[in-house]
């Protein structure tokens, strides 16, 4: 049985500008500090002056502005899920960030600038708001759906947005901060994607709790009570410290590279980095590797399908065929072209190249027979 309850609750623009504050640090809050307007190091999304001020004249002339969406923590209180823009834009203007133009006014005007009459009509304006309070799946699907509108959020940062709590916290300060913690850390390893939209946190998450919603909702829920984040953080160091002391030179494929798959299969072992980056070196330079970010894998491994070898195009096939008067090799039956497959004479891995002098034609069978390069 559902558990979730939404109110919609009128709150007065006095109450919500009570206690305003607004640090990178500490994000931005209202309501004396109940109402948390952005969570620390999330995106922010700033109308700019002429929205801001379209919203002020919309307030003074008494006109609805569109519902806002509240999240109700277990503590009472609240975590803002819809109208961020609009409830910066009011708070600013009581603040003194910007003045406001109207027709019947002689020049722009701030808040203190106003009449006594149009700062009642400000301070007493009612917000219309729902309240959202529930189970963290429960308020995360509904977020999902009040999020059809405006600027969307992403994946994480809805996530973000029902499992609050120190655990959260303390990550945000390690994965939600552009040039410093894990950003700075692994920048020449890690690909960081939008640090501000979470996209980071997000790939850590994945790191120590597998790929998926649900894999991350799960980690993200049994911890969210934790005093810190440390073991997310200790995961991203340990699988970054290994990449950096087993490839030490700095290359852009770095940052392709699946790292903890890579480190919870080999990093037991004891490699010799300079051997491993003179093959690294050969095989970044072959042209018929492809996927040159596999080569980190390949040289761990050996498994040369994390290279996708560069395949013989229609030219070579053609050419080996008529060669071949269509037979195959292997068996000495004829089939069309259509019918056979290329093949390395000499394989890759013995140094065979993808060229015409290479390529031979196998029928089906005899090429699945021979198996790999």
């Amino acid at each position: 049985m559902s558990t979730m309850h939404i109110n919609l609750c009128p709150v007065l623009v006095r109450d919500v500008i009570a206690g305003y504050a607004n640090t990178e640090e500490d994000g931005v809050s209202g309501l004396g500090g109940r109402l948390n307007i952005r969570p620390q190091y999330q995106r922010l999304f700033r109308y700019d002056l002429e929205q801001q001020q379209a919203v002020i004249r919309t307030v003074l002339k008494g006109f609805p502005l569109n519902v806002f969406y509240w999240s109700v923590g277990d503590d009472g209180s609240y975590e803002m899920l819809d109208g961020q823009q609009r409830t910066l834009s009011i708070c600013e203007f009581t603040e003194g960030a910007f003045s406001v133009t109207n027709p019947a006014w002689p020049f722009p005007k701030n808040f203190a600038g106003l009449s006594d009459e149009d700062k009642a009509r400000i301070l007493d304006y009612e917000l219309m708001v729902y309240k959202c309070r529930g189970t963290e799946d429960e308020k995360l699907e509904w977020f999902k759906v009040i999020n059809i509108a405006g600027l969307q959020l992403e994946a994480q940062e809805l996530r973000n947005a029902v499992y609050t709590g120190p655990w959260l916290t303390d990550a945000k300060r390690y994965f939600s901060r552009e040039n410093q913690g894990a950003h700075k850390y692994g920048k020449d390893y890690v690909r960081a994607g939008d640090v501000k939209a979470q996209d980071l946190l997000e790939k850590a998450l994945t790191w120590v709790a597998g790929r998926g919603d649900e894999a991350v909702c799960g980690y993200m829920n049994d911890h969210r009570y934790d005093q810190n984040a440390l073991e997310l953080w200790k995961r991203f160091r340990d699988v970054v410290d290994w990449a950096k002391t087993t490839f030490p030179k700095v290359r852009p494929q770095l940052r392709q590279v699946g790292w903890p798959g890579l480190f919870d299969r080999f990093g037991a072992g004891n490699w010799d980095a300079a051997g491993l980056e003179e093959q690294v070196s050969t095989l970044l330079a072959d042209p018929d590797v492809t996927k040159k970010a596999g080569v980190y894998e390949f040289v761990l491994s050996g498994d040369a399908r994390v290279l996708n070898i560069r395949a013989f195009d229609n030219a070579m096939r053609t050419e080996a065929y008529e060669r071949q008067g269509g037979v195959c090799p292997r068996c000495g039956e004829h089939f069309g072209i259509g019918e056979m497959e290329a093949d390395h004479i000499t394989p890759w891995s013995q140094g065979g190249r993808t060229s015409a002098a290479n390529c031979q034609m196998l029928c089906r069978e005899d090429n699945r027979r021979k198996g790999a390069i």
